[in-house]
Formats: C-alpha cells, structure tokens, sequence
C-alpha cells in the first residue's frame, strides 16, 4: 500500500502517473463513490496497475484534503460494484486494498488497484468490452481503447500461445528448404543420436510443432510457428500483412534513421525468423571483445554478453505479437543495443526482471528455438541478460512498454559503465566535498544526468528500490542544493546546471524578429501549407548546416534530426510523412482521436517542427497547436524540442514514448 503521512507526501507523488485523487462528497456531502472512479479502475486495471485516493481534490498538480463523512457508505458502494457484473467484469480488491487513513483530522480512502493478469484482461465496465466500455491509463488519464485493442487483449486472455493454429492451405511449399535444412543440421549436431534425425520433413516438423493435425476440425497443415520460422516472406505476409523485420546497424550513439548496415524484408532473403535470428545474432556479436578463457580445460569464446545479447534477440522473436503494427527492430549502436518487439508485455515488468514466471506469447516459437539451444522456456531470459551486463558493470538493462504510438515492448541494453570513472572524477571536481556526502542513489541521478544528459523520475526508479517517494525527494533535494536544475511540472525532466535544454538559436542559428502580426498566416498551397507571411522576418545564421540522407536538419544540442523544412526532404520520407498524415490531408474534418493518432506517428521518428507538422495534416498552425499540440504536450505524449519556449515560431516536436530510432 502506498506510503504517505502529509499533503505534502502526496505532492511529490504527482511525477509518478499511478496516482488519481478524487472527492467522494456525493450530493448531500454525507459521501457516494464517483462515477468517474469507475474508468480509472478499468485504466489501472488494464495498464499497470495505480493507487485512488477518495477525499482528496487536486487541482493544477496541487492537493487539498476535504474528507469523506461516512467513508463506510463509500466503501459499501465500491464493493457493491466490485461485484456486480452488470458494473464491471471482474472484481480485483480485497478488504485489505481498501484502506481508511486520517489526513489533517479527515478521513480518506486508499485504493490500491492491482494490473489484472492477462487471463483477466480486459477490465471492462457493464457487460460489453466493446464501445468504449474498455480504458486504458495514458500518462495521467484514462482513455478508451479501440475495439481493435480490445479484440487484442481478449485473444491473448483465451490463447496461451498464439503461434499453435493450423494454418488452412499451406504446405512445404510455403517453407524455405534452405532455412529448415539449416535448422535440422544445427539440431543434428547438438543432438546426433535423437530419433528424429531420421524422420522427413514433415514428421519432423511435426515434432517440433511446425505442423499440427487439428483434431477437432481433421484439417492438418503447417502451424503459425512453423510458416514463421521457416517460410518464405510472401507467404508469411498472406497470413500477417503487418509482418515487418528490421535491423540497423548506427555509426553513432544517436537516435535517428541513419544507418551502415541493414537488414530488411527486401526480397534478398527468405525473411524467415530463424534465418533473421542467425544473421542478426552474428552481426550483434562480431565487434566483441572475447577475452581467452579455459571451461573444464577447454577454450570458451563466448562471455557472458554474448549470451545476453542471444537471449534478448530470441525474446524480442517469441514474445511478440505478429498481427499488431509495430515492426520487429533490433538496433546496434556504439553505445547500445536495443530491441523492440511488437506487443505489449503479458505479465508485468518487475515479474518479468525477476524471472520465473515465463508467460510466451509464441510458446511453439520458443519451444524450436529452446531445440536449438537458444533460450530455456523458464522465464530466467530477463535475469540472464541483466547477468551478462551486471559482468561488465554496464547500466542496467532498461526494458518497459508502451502503447504510444503503437503497442510495442522496449529493451535498452547500454555499454554505458554507471559510474564511468571520468563522469565521478567530473562530478567531484565540479561539487567538490558536497558530492562526497551524497548518498547512493542521489550519486546515481547526477552520474545519469552527466552521462545521459537527463534524469527523470521514472529512469530513477527503474535503477533503485526506493519508494517513488524517496524518489521524489532526492531529485528536489539536489535541486535545492543547485546540483542539478529542473524543467519543472508533472514529469519534470532534470539536468546538470548550465547544461541548458536546447533553444530554437542553437538549433537553428536563427534570430526571428517579429515584424508585425504575431502569427504567420498560411495559404494552401496544394497539397501541403506554406508559409508565406510578410510579417515573419527570418535572418538566418547557421550557414554550416548539415542535413541527413533524408533531408532531415542535423544538430548536436538535439538526439535525433528535425524535419524543419518539407522541400529539402528525400522523395521517400515525405511520401512517407503524407501517407501518414493522409486522412488529415484529405478531409477538411476529422474527429479528435484520429487527429491525435496522425500527430504522434509523424512525431514518433524525428522531431517536426509546427509549421511542416501543419503542413502534413493539412492544417492552420496556431489552431493545431492551441486545439492539439499543447494538450498533447501537457499530457506528456509529445516532447518539445525547445521547454523553455513552448510557443516559439520553431518549435518542434517528438512523441514522447517510444523506440528509440
């Protein structure tokens, strides 16, 4: 249960977004459970799981205790609720999650709601999932999820593994012989005796679960797992349209598109899984520093990152969802690895970190690969590799997940040592014997700040058991003692002083003069907006500037480049951009949430600046921003590029969670 004894507890509490405070005073003040409670419980639910506080009215991120007077009657209407399922589809709390505490003399109630197991999925309110009955917790509200979402969560709770289903009409022709060839000679040499050595293709295949008589219908074929594995691209793509692979090599610790080496579905290679597995797997591995080793007196090549770095690339392949949008994307940077993979988790990620609760998504998947020597099938993949990177005393591994912009799960594996012996002897020379009496954790948050450039409440807590609290107050506490500065609000993003966060100058090398009217007008100019104010005097000043394959501005003070200017964009990316932006571009109305979803695909891949985002969604800039952009920043779904001037003509934007590109 959370931890708090004053308002001022709750205050700090407000950078974590498991929190909703809500009065409770009913309409005679005597107290009644709010309607609204009802949405963020199926939010909480279906997302992470968060705390309700019922007495409590906040207002601008700021908290008043008024009370409830009969926190009986309250708790009565709650559990009345709870297990009513004409209300909501299943009750989560016990007596023990609900608990009453004293504030300044007031009675509240504390609501502690669990994240329902996926077999609970999804927490809906009446009797219908559909129709935005179903909500999910975005940042600090509660959204309605999309049928298509829903339908999601539903298949999962029914399915154990979605990869076992006989795919009607497909045969070996659908298989790329080379790549099972490949896969029964490793199989063969780890295993030269096993009796299926000598079986064909097909009982074989039957044996590791690439192909399935479905008993109930008499129809047999190959499985969803085996066409994955082994089939070629076109006909994996008959079956999954959304079925994208992707790796990239980067020649710097940047987040951008640029890349030295690649591997696509480009029709070059069959597109397969096990083929993507052991080509990615040797390029992950090739630059690595293998130290001489002796193992029960034989030589040993591989360490301990090797194995984590196998394990992370077989996790990302057997836990995604292949019918979501998201693409599987492997990255190798000199600085990192990262892994995305389509999907959100199944079980949550603390569970997840400590391993033994093993909850496959393509259980068959994984059953081939474990074959294959890759990956054991008992939930120790997490562990393995935090062991692989706690060897070489690297960050720890950063895995979460995130619905924005599409369902997709994250794992950031950084070359990064924690307390870099240069970053500590910086810090040291700058604070002098005020950073000797630090403690651990407020050591951690400077060493991030000056490595990572940043510290956020959320990266803190994923490096320390620390209450959120705690948490809290370190981040204020080396605020006050000027050791580090922040951006302020809910979600405020902390820095090293005198490293400010980037203007629109350094960027840009621009100085804008306002000459007359305080805002551009644009004309449309088919079919993108340009801008073509005379009031609007631009001198510019970065004669140096330097621009991507892409066309994309490249800048040191941002990490990934700025669409700034739609006519110095390649062919390809605005082609791109519009078919993004393509139902905004066309209809001169569109509701709210569509609206919404086109902003954050554009922004999720670079940061783009107001007046070429107006232009891709066909749209006046000032209004979009008033109606939209600001919102949307607010809500913490967009990142400005420039927080210290949030309505500057230049400003751009990026979405704000999501994979790293």
């Amino acid at each position: 249960m959370i931890e708090f004894q004053t308002i001022a507890d709750l205050e700090l509490l407000q950078e974590s977004v498991d929190l909703e405070c809500k009065l409770a005073a009913g309409r005679d003040g005597d107290g009644a459970l709010p309607e609204a409670f009802w949405s963020t419980y199926s939010a909480f639910a279906n997302t992470h799981g968060g705390v309700v506080i019922l007495g409590i009215r906040e207002k601008q991120s700021r908290f008043s205790v008024e009370g409830i007077v009969n926190p009986v009657k309250v708790r009565r209407e709650l559990f009345d609720g709870l297990n009513n399922p004409l209300k909501v589809s299943v009750n989560l709390l016990t007596d023990a999650s609900v608990q009453e505490r004293a504030l300044e003399g007031k009675t509240i109630l504390v609501i502690q709601i669990p994240r329902a197991t996926r077999k609970q999925r999804p927490v809906y309110l009446t009797t219908n999932p559909m129709s935005g009955h179903t909500f999910r917790r975005l940042n600090d509200g509660d959204r309605v999820l999309p049928d298509d979402e829903v339908k999601r969560m539903l298949a999962d709770q029914i399915e154990d593994s979605r990869d076992s289903r006989v795919l009607v009409g497909y045969d070996l022709p659908d298989l790329d012989m080379g790549t099972l060839r490949a896969y029964r000679q490793v199989f063969t040499n780890r295993e030269p005796s096993h009796p299926w050595n000598t079986a064909d293709d097909r009982e074989f295949l039957r044996q590791i679960g690439g192909w399935r008589l479905d008993r109930e219908t008499g129809e047999g074929g190959l499985t969803l797992a085996g066409v994955l594995m082994f089939g070629q691209m076109v006909s994996i793509q008959e079956e999954l349209p959304n079925y994208m692979l992707d790796y990239q090599e980067r020649p710097e610790a940047k987040t951008e598109t640029r890349w030295i080496d690649r591997l696509t579905l480009d029709g070059k290679w069959s597109g397969n899984l096990y083929d993507f597995y052991r080509k990615v797997y040797l390029k992950l591995t090739a630059d690595l520093k293998v130290p001489f080793r002796l193992e029960k007196g034989e030589r040993r090549d591989e360490t301990p990152v090797h194995e984590a770095l196998r394990e992370a690339l077989a996790n990302v392949i057997v836990h995604a969802d292949y019918s979501d949008r998201a693409s599987i994307l492997v990255v190798k940077r000199p600085d990192m690895f990262g892994f995305r993979n389509p999907g959100l988790m199944r079980i949550p990620v603390e569970v997840a970190l400590m391993g033994g609760e093993p909850d496959c998504r393509n259980r068959t998947l994984h059953k081939m690969f474990r074959f294959v020597g890759v990956g054991e099938q008992a939930g120790t993949g997490i562990p393995k590799i935090i062991h692989g990177w706690q060897s070489q005393h690297w960050n720890p591994p950063k895995l979460y997940d995130t619905p924005v912009p599409y369902n997709q799960t994250l794992l950031e594996l950084r070359m990064i040592d924690l307390f870099p012996r240069n970053v500590i002897a910086g810090l040291k020379t700058r604070f002098g014997k005020h950073f000797d009496v630090l403690s651990h954790t407020e050591r951690v948050a400077l060493a991030l700040a000056a490595e990572e450039g940043t510290i956020n409440h959320a990266r803190l807590k994923v490096l320390t058991t620390e209450h959120p609290v705690d948490l809290s107050r370190t981040l204020q506490h080396l605020t006050q003692m000027g050791m580090l500065e922040s951006s302020g609000g809910r979600g405020a993003v902390y820095h090293l002083p005198g490293e400010s966060i980037p203007t629109p100058e350094d960027v840009f090398g621009l100085s804008v003069r306002n000459t007359g009217s305080s805002s551009p007008h644009l004309k449309l100019s088919s079919p993108l907006l340009e801008l073509t104010s005379p009031h609007l005097e631009l001198t510019s000043q970065n004669l140096d500037e330097k621009r991507d394959a892409d066309g994309c501005l490249l800048t040191q003070q941002l990490s990934i480049p700025i669409v700034d200017d739609l006519s110095a964009l390649s062919l390809q990316l605005r082609t791109q951009l519009e078919g993004m932006a393509i139902q905004t571009r066309t209809k001169a109305r569109v509701d709210r949430q569509t609206m919404i979803t086109v902003i954050l695909r554009l922004c999720s891949q670079h940061f783009i600046t107001l007046r070429c985002l107006a232009g891709l969604v066909n749209r006046e800039p000032e209004p979009l921003r008033d109606k939209y952009l600001t919102k949307l920043v607010r809500e913490r779904k967009l990142l400005l590029a420039f927080p210290t001037t949030p309505t500057h003509e230049r400003q751009a934007y990026h979405t704000s969670t999501g994979v790293s590109e």
